[in-house]
């Protein structure tokens, strides 16, 4: 039982961290992350509180902690019209609700353990249907979306027997065992459907931390194993190979981001900090670089979702070095003659070649900035992405913009929706891919 522990526990918390390390800032990504540290926490528990009746409320509580965060993801996938007032819904709505009957759930009243089961299984069945029929009625939807409804339909099945028949219903390693698969396929799933989203490859990056992270699980793990075989299951021991094993597993996978914390307390100079997070950032993300399929292969649309997705990168080269977008003819030209072609010199170019095309935009009006329908593609990109203005942040608060930023950022607040802003990025997405797709078309068959 406890090794069927501690392999589900590490597992569901590699992914778990490893969705969130992709880029925790989505929602989508974090809320699936959460729901497997959640899993993982609930593993843990379960294992050092063999047999101990206290603690059936604040299992069922950590067994719903998943279901609710993967109804938030559901949410976040539903189309563009209603994520926003089904998301408001969930955080405003279903996550405090939640929260009131966790408290008395968690401190043994089991009926209301219950109640939050069948509330958090019935959201996440009506959030996974409306997913569903999003996917039935699209067009052109990437695969592996089928893939994310099924095994979601599964985590439904499993989590609807697990919280209202009962922990007893089946031998609880077969029930840890199965809800760690069902899990981990959703969190591959979302994983799949990001590496998708961002033109990225996934699957040499992924087993590459999975293997790295088993290694030193089972280094740091498995002296605390040894200690288990020799002195028996005491609950110290038990602990330690959890806390190994979690230890070893998030160094490996939030290796980049403590880096740069200590990079930030070691280092004085702040150019040395900002060419190591380069450095890194490019290291990272060489395995995600999609290779198997070439630029010309590709049809206008999934050229300008490319575009669009290398725009928002803008001011980060560990980013654009994972870009398809970095093998475009016009950098091979741009490189050619030079004694370094490295994948940063190539994101380089391609961030240089991004600006040209930009600046292109820009109406010839011997002006700095305008509001007129003609200004609209150029404002949306340049001001967003090449000066880094979020007027619809309120978090992000800029006090070193110059005077033109200042009136964009003023105009941007007071004139556009932001779904508006939206459409106009989509549009100059567009202008931008055809003129990047024009070199390619340009060469000779």
């Amino acid at each position: 039982m406890l090794w069927v522990s501690a392999i589900a526990f590490g597992v569901a918390w590699w992914l778990g961290l490893y969705l969130l390390a992709r880029d925790s800032r989505k929602p989508v990504l974090f809320r699936a992350g959460t729901g497997l540290l959640a899993y993982a926490v609930a593993v843990v528990g379960d294992a050092l509180a063999v047999d101990a009746h206290w603690f059936d409320g604040v299992r069922i509580v950590l067994v719903c902690l998943p279901a609710i965060a993967w109804t938030g993801v559901f949410v976040r996938l539903l189309p563009e019209r209603f994520i926003e007032r089904g998301d408001r819904v969930w955080r405003l709505g279903l996550v405090p609700v939640c929260a009131v009957l966790a408290m008395p759930a968690a401190a043994g009243l089991l009926p209301a353990g219950y109640l939050l089961g069948a509330l958090a299984v019935t959201a996440l069945l009506v959030t996974m249907l409306a997913v569903m029929l999003r996917y039935d009625f699209a067009v052109g939807v990437h695969r592996s979306a089928v893939g994310l409804l099924t095994v979601g339909a599964l985590m439904f099945g499993l989590s609807a027997s697990l919280i209202l028949v009962g922990f007893n219903a089946l031998p609880r390693t077969s029930m840890l065992s199965a809800v760690a698969v069902d899990l981990v396929l959703l969190g591959i799933g979302i994983a799949v459907l990001d590496a998708f989203e961002e033109g990225e490859a996934l699957r040499a990056d992924m087993v590459r931390s999975l293997l790295v992270s088993a290694v030193t699980g089972v280094v740091f793990g498995g002296q605390a194993a040894v200690a288990i075989v020799l002195a028996g299951e005491r609950t110290a021991l038990v602990a330690l190979l959890f806390g190994s094993v979690a230890a070893a597993i998030a160094m490996q996978v939030l290796n980049a981001p403590l880096q740069a914390s200590v990079d930030r307390l070691a280092f004085a100079s702040p150019q040395l900090r900002q060419e190591r997070s380069e450095l890194r950032a490019a290291a990272e993300a060489l395995p995600r670089k999609d290779t198997d399929t070439g630029l010309a292969a590709l049809g206008e649309d999934e050229f300008a979702r490319l575009t669009r997705r290398a725009l928002s990168h803008y001011a980060d080269l560990g980013k654009l070095v994972s870009s398809p977008l970095i093998d475009l003819p016009d950098i091979d030209i741009r490189l050619a003659g030079r004694d370094t072609t490295g994948p940063l010199d190539r994101a380089t170019e391609l961030k240089a070649l991004l600006s040209e095309n930009i600046n292109q935009l820009k109406p010839r009006t011997g002006e700095d900035f305008g509001t007129s329908e003609e200004w609209r593609h150029y404002n949306s990109v340049y001001f967003y992405y090449v000066v880094g203005i979020r007027p619809y942040s309120v978090r992000t608060k800029r006090t070193d913009l110059d005077p033109v930023s200042r009136r964009a950022l003023a105009w941007f607040v007071d004139q556009v929706p932001e779904r508006t802003l939206h459409n106009w990025q989509n549009a100059a997405a567009r202008i931008i891919a055809a003129q990047l797709r024009s070199g390619i078309d340009s060469l000779p068959s």
